[in-house]
């Protein structure tokens, strides 16, 4: 396991965790977005537990490689999804919001597959 692997998955589940302890709290700079790109609120609790469980996974797949890449994949679905909501909600300056997140999972999942 190389360190740069380490790195960079610990920071993709830092960022993650953050994003998914965001949602929890229902912090106003993350739940205003929400609902102006027409997600139900319903949906808050589901879309933290998904991001958590992402996170968790991501740690875990330093030790089982396969639920690493699985968390990895299923959180990269995630953040493209919510690319495709921002989109939708044709909210292009937040375009980048997603893909801040999903860039070092795409980092992680790459490294944890070279390996």
């Amino acid at each position: 396991m190389s360190t740069s692997l380490v790195v960079v998955t610990l920071v993709a589940a830092a960022m993650v965790a953050f994003s998914a302890v965001s949602v929890f709290l229902r912090a106003e700079w993350v739940v205003k977005p929400i609902a102006d790109y027409g997600i139900p609120m319903a949906w808050l609790p589901w879309l933290g537990a998904a991001k958590a469980a992402g996170a968790l996974g991501l740690v875990a797949g330093l030790f089982v490689p396969v639920v690493g890449a699985a968390a990895g994949i299923a959180l990269v679905l995630y953040f493209a999804g919510a690319v495709v909501a921002v989109v939708r909600a044709r909210w292009y300056t937040h375009i980048p919001f997603p893909l801040m997140y999903a860039a070092p999972v795409i980092g992680a999942l790459a490294l944890g597959l070279a390996a």
